[in-house]
């Protein structure tokens, strides 16, 4: 099992720097309105930073497929959030991938902050095989800013983390329902292999037991030819 699922990451390479590009002429994700959103609820911007005011999802009327999307968080004791990617259905969250926007875990095996929510943890260096890339966190303290760069291209999702790369998966590793590479089980329905490579991209609102809230800013996206 283990040498099957180090010979699956080394596959897992989309080749880009651990590094956070400069984002000059990038296209805002949202509109200062939120007027290019489904339907912002209770969801504003204040001072050029995106709060969520309840739990529910912001997502873009557009969507994505190939993309590089760039933004910053800030989170507050217990906070949970997530970054969804080309959701299948608006309607049901486990329809798209999460990246976790998190002050600390939750229940989920996979659910600690930069985790492809219960599917794969932020690991180090994917470029070293000789070991399986124990957990890792880049998270800074509560109340500072943070910083994703994340990149979907066809079956490879990449995270950079405050200058890291955290994750570095190829989805069609995940050929099983229920099932992530290294056995565990997840909650999704469909096989990650069998995702939308196409849809709209979310924030996740207030949720967790403690509601407490976090902040978003300078969300911009480019689209890959």
């Amino acid at each position: 099992m283990k040498s099957t699922l180090l010979a699956l990451l080394a596959t897992a390479s989309l080749s880009l720097a651990a590094d956070h590009p400069d984002t000059t002429g990038w296209k805002d994700l949202f509109a200062p309105d939120l007027s290019n959103t489904v339907a912002p609820g209770k969801w504003e911007y204040k001072d050029g930073i995106l709060v969520a005011r309840d739990h529910d999802t912001l997502w873009t009327k557009d969507s994505y497929g190939d993309f590089i999307l760039d933004l910053e968080f800030k989170v507050e004791k217990e906070s949970n959030s997530g970054v969804f990617l080309r959701s299948g259905n608006i309607k049901d969250t486990l329809a798209a991938l999460e990246i976790q926007v998190h002050e600390s875990a939750d229940a989920s095996k996979y659910g600690m902050v930069a985790a492809i929510y219960d599917a794969m943890p932020p690991s180090k260096s994917m470029a070293k095989h000789d070991a399986m890339p124990p957990s890792k966190s880049m998270a800074k303290p509560v109340g500072e800013w943070n910083h994703f760069t994340i990149t979907c291209k066809g079956p490879m999702i990449s995270v950079v983390f405050n200058g890291e790369e955290v994750i570095n998966a190829n989805l069609d590793n995940w050929p099983n329902v229920g099932q992530n590479p290294d056995g565990t089980p997840n909650k999704f329905k469909k096989a990650l292999k069998d995702f939308a490579r196409s849809g709209p991209i979310g924030l996740q609102g207030l949720h967790g037991k403690a509601q407490a809230p976090v902040y978003y800013r300078n969300l911009k996206i480019k689209v890959l030819e």
